[in-house]
């Protein structure tokens, strides 16, 4: 099966990140703080959202940041996805 965002809507899969502490521990992209980064998998066309036009500036690759609290989870063949409004991400990772 195939997901294909609508709108201004955007799939996204959650990127496991691993970060050191000062004291050397490795910590895991689930026992730290969210916001969190996550790889874009499918854009939607955007186009006339709510009265207002809307413009895809996120690319099916890219590394993007989101809040912990935003969007929908999503179960597709054994794979976590999240579908968001691209007014929900934060930034783009370079």
């Amino acid at each position: 099966m195939k997901l294909t965002p609508l709108a201004d809507r955007v799939i996204l899969k959650m990127v496991e990140t691993e970060e050191t502490t000062k004291g050397g521990i490795i910590l895991t992209g689930s026992a730290k703080e969210k916001p969190s980064v996550a790889e874009v998998i499918s854009v939607g066309p955007g186009g006339n959202v709510d009265g207002k036009d809307v413009v895809m500036t996120v690319k099916v690759g890219d590394k993007v940041i989101t809040s912990q609290y935003s969007g929908s989870k999503v179960s597709l063949d054994d794979e976590e996805y999240v579908v968001v409004r691209q007014s929900d991400i934060l930034a783009i990772v370079e």
